[in-house]
């Protein structure tokens, strides 16, 4: 799994079931032609589902399966790769063609041969960069400073850096921007603060190779003493930067400041001359999500030598836009981001890459071509229906609620009532007429597209939401929940097989989409979207009696998910995963409810020997089917909300009382619990 080309902050709840683009170059099967949705292959007939049922549905998968050297990951149904071989497609046909300039087809066309084309980025060498590294040279004042960092916003994270499209937290209906805490080259605060672990320093000292390596090749004449200098820096950074399972807190986060209110809070950074720079109205207020850490970022840019900041400002704009450099700077990159921190031992192809920034650049220009060819209106209406579906079932859940007071519980039921699915894709496309692509500028054009993006975000700030905009590319294979919008978002690229098949069973589909439906709709009922009303305000609509039974229930699922092994030695942070848990084990609970719900009172058949209720399970347990290497299983401990895949299948049926009634679980079985022991949320 690759990360979100555009990771949505962590407030916004998603599935992440799986990324965006992986390198096969040819569609794959989705999965085998059975009624039951159910790849009979990949099981292992050694292993009980009682016992372990992630196992017993993907063992013999897990067993011959490699990753490929290319990889750090590998799925068992590659959706992203049957995405990626219908764009591929597109790409190809839109590239072999001349089309009407300024149209999106000469768009997406010029800038995926631009990408693909190394000889021309070979030629160009470090021109296209110096007027940037030039830029960065002639800073000559803290003011200045903080100007060129407004300036690169949506084309460098610095180390406060903006997302740009969100509502604001107690008025929803307007857009505000966040300040977020960023800068980091190593994945999180852990690599660079944990001293005595063994991994984390091993990470460290690539990365001091490959920061020194940046610099060698951009002609520093003392690239290891730079190294150090922003090795150093950033290890500064690091220190002052909130743990991720605090930042996800949206309580902590609700700071909304002008850049007056923020300067006189946070001195030491021309907070004034950042926003003006970066196109944001300087009477308008950024909600500074991490209010900490900006004061003392503030405070190391008072401190820190400017030396220091342009040294660590010119190695981070070579690693952002590596990519469209030479191949020696592609290399050093590879040898640390892909093998050091990941495990893989090749690079994935070109022709991946190019799509991968077409997507990003062009996303609702591409996915438009996408949806016309890949997602008829027929899916998204069964779609709609599976979801309305899970929705009535989470109600009927929740108005059952005997913990709950009467007025909490009106109000949880308000805030179903309320709830809105995005399906597939917008209405309504983006507008790129104003993004230029030249053929053969590579570099040009990635910088272009990335400020392109920026400037639409900057230029909703403080007005009104667009509430038919979406926040996620319809050609990413994922799902997520805006508790602000109290909405669910399910991209097209997410509704195909095994997840959702028109042609399987309604127990593949339940256990499938419709389990990932209810995880959408539970997160607005976890410890972060519980903060939240059905208008999408933060607000504490809990009696203080609820919140603590509430409070209790999540402590059982945090001392669950603290007890699995992930590793030799590393264990699963159930604080840091709890919204996702909590919503696995929900989201699980009320898709087998309306499941039952579907069949009306009528037995399901049984298929491929399976009755339906078994079939849920399967299916559900399926889909988490993943190998990933130590590094990256490391590498998401530390910093990914989402517990590993095989607690994510486990951990939710366990806790379910439907699991252990379809597999007749006993006292011995391993993934056994008796009823009192089950973590129980509704």
């Amino acid at each position: 799994m690759t990360t979100l080309l555009r990771p949505l902050p962590a407030l916004f709840l998603a599935l992440q079931l799986v990324g965006l683009a992986s390198p096969a170059l040819a569609e794959t099967p989705a999965r085998p032609a059975s009624a039951s949705g159910l790849d009979l292959s990949g099981f292992d007939p050694q292993v009980r589902p009682q016992d372990d049922l992630y196992r017993a549905v993907n063992g013999t998968w897990l067993r011959n399966t490699a990753i490929p050297a290319d990889r750090v990951e590998v799925y068992g149904v590659d959706m992203p790769a049957v995405v990626d071989g219908r764009v591929r497609a597109i790409l190809q046909a839109l590239a072999a063609r001349q089309h009407q300039p300024g149209s999106v087809e000469q768009k997406i066309g010029d800038y995926y041969r631009s990408y693909l084309d190394t000889a021309a980025i070979e030629r160009a060498g470090l021109a296209p960069l110096k007027p940037l590294l030039a830029e960065i040279d002639a800073i000559r004042s803290p003011a200045e400073l903080a100007r060129w960092q407004g300036r690169a916003q949506g084309q460098l994270q610095t180390p406060i850096w903006f997302w740009g499209g969100f509502a604001d937290f107690m008025d929803p209906g307007l857009n505000r921007v966040m300040a977020w805490q960023g800068g980091l080259g190593l994945p999180d605060r852990d690599y660079y603060l944990k001293l005595g672990d063994p991994a984390f320093a091993k990470a460290r000292g690539a990365y001091l190779t490959y920061l020194s390596r940046l610099a060698t090749l951009a002609g520093d004449r003392d690239a290891a003493r730079t190294a150090q200098r922003v090795l150093a820096l950033e290890t500064r950074l690091a220190a002052v930067h909130v743990p991720l399972s605090e930042a996800r807190d949206p309580s902590k986060m609700v700071n909304p400041l002008t850049p007056a209110e923020l300067l006189a809070q946070a001195p030491g950074f021309d907070w004034p001359a950042f926003f003006e720079a970066a196109k944001l109205a300087a009477g308008d207020k950024v909600n500074v999500t991490q209010l900490g850490t900006a004061i003392a970022t503030a405070q190391l840019f008072a401190e820190l030598p400017l030396a220091d900041w342009k040294a660590y400002f010119r190695l981070r704009s070579l690693d952002a836009n590596v990519q469209v450099l030479p191949k020696a700077f592609r290399q050093a990159h590879f040898a640390f981001h892909g093998t050091a921190l990941g495990g893989a031992t090749a690079e994935r192809p070109r022709e991946q890459r190019a799509l991968e920034q077409v997507s990003e650049a062009l996303s609702e220009a591409l996915a438009q071509q996408y949806v016309a060819r890949h997602f008829p209106p027929a899916h998204k209406q069964r779609v709609q229906q599976i979801y309305a579906q899970v929705l009535a079932a989470y109600r009927e859940l929740m108005a059952a609620n005997s913990w709950m007071a009467p007025a909490t519980r009106a109000a949880a039921l308000d805030k179903l009532d309320r709830y809105k699915a995005k399906i597939g894709h917008p209405d309504q496309w983006r507008d790129y007429a104003a993004l230029q692509v030249r053929a053969g500028d590579a570099f040009g054009n990635q910088r272009r597209a990335q400020r392109f993006d920026w400037a639409v975000k900057a230029a909703a700030a403080g007005k009104p939401m667009d509430r038919q905009a979406w926040a996620m590319s319809p050609l990413l294979v994922n799902a997520f929940y805006d508790p602000m919008g109290n909405e669910i978002n399910l991209t097209a690229a997410i509704l195909q097989a095994p997840l959702f098949d028109m042609a399987a069973d309604d127990a593949a589909n339940f256990g499938g989409i419709g389990a990932q439906i209810g995880h959408e709709i539970s997160h607005g009922f976890d410890s972060m979207g519980a903060q939240f009303d059905g208008q999408g305000a933060m607000r504490n609509w809990w009696t203080d009696e609820d919140r603590k039974t509430f409070a209790d229930k999540s402590a059982q699922l945090i001392a669950q998910f603290n007890a699995f092994e992930a590793l030799p030695g590393k264990t699963v942070n159930g604080e840091l995963t709890l919204p996702e848990n909590m919503a696995d084990l929900v989201g699980l609970q009320i898709a087998y409810k309306a499941y039952q719900r579907s069949l009306g009172g009528k037995p399901a058949p049984v298929i491929d020997g399976f009755s339906g209720e078994q079939r849920f399970f399967l299916s559900f347990a399926q889909s988490w089917r993943v190998k990933r290497s130590e590094q990256r299983t490391l590498q998401l401990l530390s910093s990914d909300p989402h517990a590993p895949n095989e607690f994510r299948a486990n951990a939710p049926a366990m806790n379910l009382d439907a699991f252990h009634e379809a597999f007749k679980t006993a006292p011995g079985d391993t993934l056994f619990k008796p009823a009192a022991a089950r973590v129980k949320l509704w």
